[in-house]
């Protein structure tokens, strides 16, 4: 009977710190919220281990950069095809907010830059890449500016990836996503110009060779956009991308359309060369201009 009494006493004691552990190691924080109880993604989460005062960071200063050469083509993700905005435009997006750690610290962006889980940055689907937004969360109206310089998300319709640093000062951590407006912003302040949507490119019929014009006002029709804003950054990317031919760009606003132009050329002849020659480089072929 005594024996019977002690195996008894063993077993219960057994059971109860099998019962235990489990407990004690998800009260440590050792364990990962599971897929879709919010938090985080198992691998992913806080930095172990790194003393940072995130609320010290400051949030990102909005200005003029050239846009990356590779980072804004149309690009598949998921079997879905995105074409991103080539301007900076009055955009404003409202959607859920999600975020990224440690399991991408350290691993190359879409704009080739390293993340950096503790700098204000973000990755959003089309917008420009760099650009700067302002992220609010909608819930407790804290807001943050970040520089987006990666792409995504593509999963869950979600609108913006933000960095560590940037859930943590919008207070979407703890569930891993939240409710928010995306704002795009220039140098100086928020944008005042038309959509992004509104700046794209817009095919334009070239003018015969055929009518006379002055030799001396031969250019090249780079593009033409529904914005000035559209058209600068336009121009900034060709300069960029094209060097120093020893042409000017200028920008000709005329029956609602900004169009960015490089020249003049001395003949018609040579403005056609000069176009199959950028076509390699860019390409597209540029439109004779003529008056």
């Amino acid at each position: 009977m005594c024996r019977q009494i002690a195996v008894l006493i063993i077993a219960t004691l057994v059971l109860a710190a099998c019962s235990s552990a489990p407990q004690r190691k998800a009260e440590s924080g050792s364990v990962a919220p599971a897929v879709g109880t919010g938090g985080y993604l198992a691998g992913d989460g806080p930095g172990a281990g790194k003393d940072v005062n995130l609320d010290a960071i400051p949030d990102a200063v909005p200005r003029n950069e050239p846009l990356h050469r590779y980072a804004n083509r149309p690009y598949i993700a998921l079997g879905k095809t995105y074409t991103p905005l080539t301007g900076i435009g009055n955009f404003k997006q409202r959607g859920t907010a999600s975020w990224y750690g440690k399991k991408f610290h350290g691993q190359r962006t879409s704009s080739g830059e390293v993340y950096d889980m503790y700098a204000m940055s973000a990755a959003h689907p089309t917008l420009p890449i760099p650009s700067y937004v302002r992220v609010t969360n909608l819930a407790n109206q804290k807001s943050v500016i970040v520089r987006v310089n990666d792409r995504g998300p593509f999963l869950h319709e979600r609108a913006i990836d933000v960095s560590y640093t940037a859930a943590h000062k919008l207070g979407i951590i703890a569930n891993g996503s939240g409710e928010v407006e995306v704002e795009s912003l220039a140098a100086g302040g928020p944008v005042q110009s038309r959509p992004l949507e509104n700046s794209a490119p817009v095919a334009m019929a070239a003018v015969p060779a055929a009518l006379p014009i002055s030799e001396t006002s031969v250019y090249l029709q780079l593009g033409a956009f529904r914005s000035q804003q559209g058209a600068e950054s336009f121009m900034e990317r060709m300069r960029s991308e094209l060097g120093d031919l020893g042409k000017q760009f200028k920008l000709s606003a005329k029956d609602g359309l900004v169009r960015v132009h490089i020249g003049p050329y001395g003949s018609q002849s040579e403005a056609r060369a000069s176009a199959e020659n950028m076509r390699r480089t860019l390409g597209f072929k540029p439109m004779l201009n003529l008056p």
